[in-house]
């Protein structure tokens, strides 16, 4: 009777274990030496031999000829476990004997000695199905069980179990096996069974497996029914990977923004019956291989795919940024969950990818930094130039020299007439603004000075507090800002800070200016001005209170 290949070729000692040596060794070195733990606990993912170094270890542990803490399979005592003779080793399903009464028969089992072994071995396979009761009427034997009884438990989800049942064992954590050890392991199989592999078909295989040695050989069977010369081109065949035209299809017009070809598309694939939850689930590793092949270098090796659909994801690449796809796959991860909350799955798929290939509909950050990023790559390849509203000047500016962000120039702009220049004290009360002739050269405008701030809230809160109260004109191409606060000199200074003012009168005003800051007083007056005694002031207001101060 023919026997598939990952049960004929299953490692009879720990030296045929593919890709746990760190695991192999350190049970060879314990039966070797006799420092033998009464419970084992063996995870990892499927395929990557627990089950299989749990017979192995029950068969070494009661070997009566053990070679270097493998066993012999020769003598009686292995030839009989192997065969199903001696039923001193108990390999137990949790999943189908998860109940209180099962561990309460085990319970009653291990008082009893071995009929032909030395130990009693139990092996409990996925012992996380176990119910709560059973776990907690396991932990007392689990943890001083009889001399002659050893426990081996495997699982492949440890984070199910109780800490108490995982304290009470030594833990061994399996690897994912890599594909140079999957290659090594199928080739040898291949020589025996007298089959050609394909390079090419051997390294697919060991990615399609994602580390499980019993996937990749039960995928090697599948393709061996098709042919003993065994190609990519059954690999993908018989893994079910053909047929992915119409997922770079779904694709192009999400970077088209072609919503109604993306929506005749889905019912196409709806009519042909194609489940809407696979669907999303198959576009969200699409995006996912986009967004591998847009930051990996090497990006082969990461994804499971043909050398020909390696080259269309690359060429796919080009047309999304970075950012369109990560959006992309949060959308898709979005509507998958949807989709399981049990709305209509037609219609989920219809929203989300009308989401995709109209950006405008959404208003989260993932979508405006896509919108963001669509704009710079726009601008600096020439699809679209800025347009400003401003009005067009027909003579060329004079040229003056730029004032750089990082050195704004504190200036005292004077006039020929004071224009907001305050009369002598002697006149004790401030003149009119006087509004300038258009033919000076350094006339002052208006300039929507609130707007600006509100833009500048958005992109730099700090600097918004700073000029919050206040105010600016424009004189020539210059924006100058009057304000009281004393920190407005440290805070314009800093690059960052100049840049996001400017941006922020650039986007009310369509127009570049340079900053500068705006003396109400000139440098004269102000020299002139006397400067009061503090004690002074403190004495006359006292005096004016009644307080008779007499200073010597």
């Amino acid at each position: 009777m023919y026997q598939v290949l990952y049960r004929k070729y299953r490692p009879r000692v720990f030296s045929d274990v593919v890709g746990q040596e760190h695991i192999t060794e350190t049970l060879s070195k314990e039966i070797e030496t006799g420092k033998l733990s009464h419970a084992y606990l063996f995870t990892g993912s499927r395929g990557t031999g627990k089950t299989t170094c749990a017979k192995i270890l029950s068969k070494a542990v009661n070997c009566q000829n053990p070679v270097n803490g493998n066993p012999c399979n020769e003598c009686e005592i292995c030839k009989g476990l192997d065969s199903g003779a001696i039923l001193d080793v108990v390999e137990i399903d949790a999943a189908s004997n998860n109940g209180v009464e099962n561990i309460r028969d085990i319970r009653e089992e291990i008082n009893f000695t071995p009929a032909s072994c030395k130990y009693r071995v139990y092996i409990i396979d996925e012992v996380h199905m176990l119910s709560i009761g059973a776990f907690n009427a396991l932990l007392k034997t689990l943890e001083e069980p009889p001399a002659h009884v050893k426990f081996i438990l495997a699982t492949t989800e440890v984070h199910k179990l109780p800490v108490t049942i995982v304290s009470r064992c030594q833990r061994f954590d399996f690897r994912r096996v890599s594909p140079e050890a999957m290659k090594d392991r199928m080739e040898y199989i291949a020589e025996r069974e007298d089959l050609i592999l394909d390079e090419d078909a051997v390294s697919l295989i060991s990615r399609i497996s994602d580390g499980g040695m019993r996937d990749a050989l039960s995928l090697l069977d599948q393709c061996i029914g098709h042919d003993r010369h065994v190609t990519s081109e059954i690999v993908c065949r018989v893994a079910g990977m053909t047929g992915k035209d119409h997922l770079f299809s779904l694709a192009s017009t999400v970077s088209n923004k072609n919503s109604a070809e993306a929506l005749s598309l889905i019912s196409d694939l709806h009519a042909s019956s194609c489940d809407m939850e696979r669907l999303c689930s198959d576009m969200t590793n699409h995006f996912r291989n986009l967004m591998i092949v847009k930051t990996v270098k090497d990006s082969g090796s990461f994804l499971v795919c043909t050398k020909d659909e390696l080259t269309q994801y690359k060429q796919q690449s080009e047309t999304f940024t970075l950012e369109t796809i990560l959006q992309c796959i949060s959308l898709l991860q979005e509507c998958m969950a949807n989709i399981k909350r049990g709305v209509n799955r037609r219609t989920e798929m219809e929203m989300t990818f009308i989401k995709l290939c109209t950006p405008t509909l959404n208003d989260d950050s993932e979508a405006l930094l896509r919108r963001i990023s669509e704009l710079e790559i726009a601008i600096k390849t020439g699809a679209i130039k800025a347009v400003s509203e401003a009005p067009v000047q027909t003579s060329a500016p004079e040229d003056k020299p730029e004032i750089t962000e990082a050195q704004i120039e504190e200036k005292s702009y004077r006039e020929p007439q004071p224009t907001y220049e305050q009369a002598p004290e002697a006149a004790n009360e401030e003149k009119a603004p006087q509004m300038p002739s258009e033919e000076s050269s350094d006339e002052e405008q208006s300039i929507p000075w609130a707007e600006v701030l509100s833009e500048l809230q958005k992109i730099n809160a700090p600097l918004w507090g700073v000029l919050m109260d206040s105010q600016a004109v424009i004189r020539g191409d210059f924006v100058l800002i009057k304000s009281d606060n004393p920190t407005l000199n440290s805070f314009i200074r800093q690059p960052g800070c100049a840049r996001n003012v400017k941006d922020s009168i650039l986007r009310v005003t369509g127009k570049d200016y340079r900053l500068g800051i705006h003396n109400s007083q000139p440098a004269e007056k102000a020299a002139e001005a006397p400067k009061k005694d503090p004690l002074q002031n403190l004495i006359s207001r006292a005096r004016d209170m009644g307080v008779n101060v007499d200073v010597k």
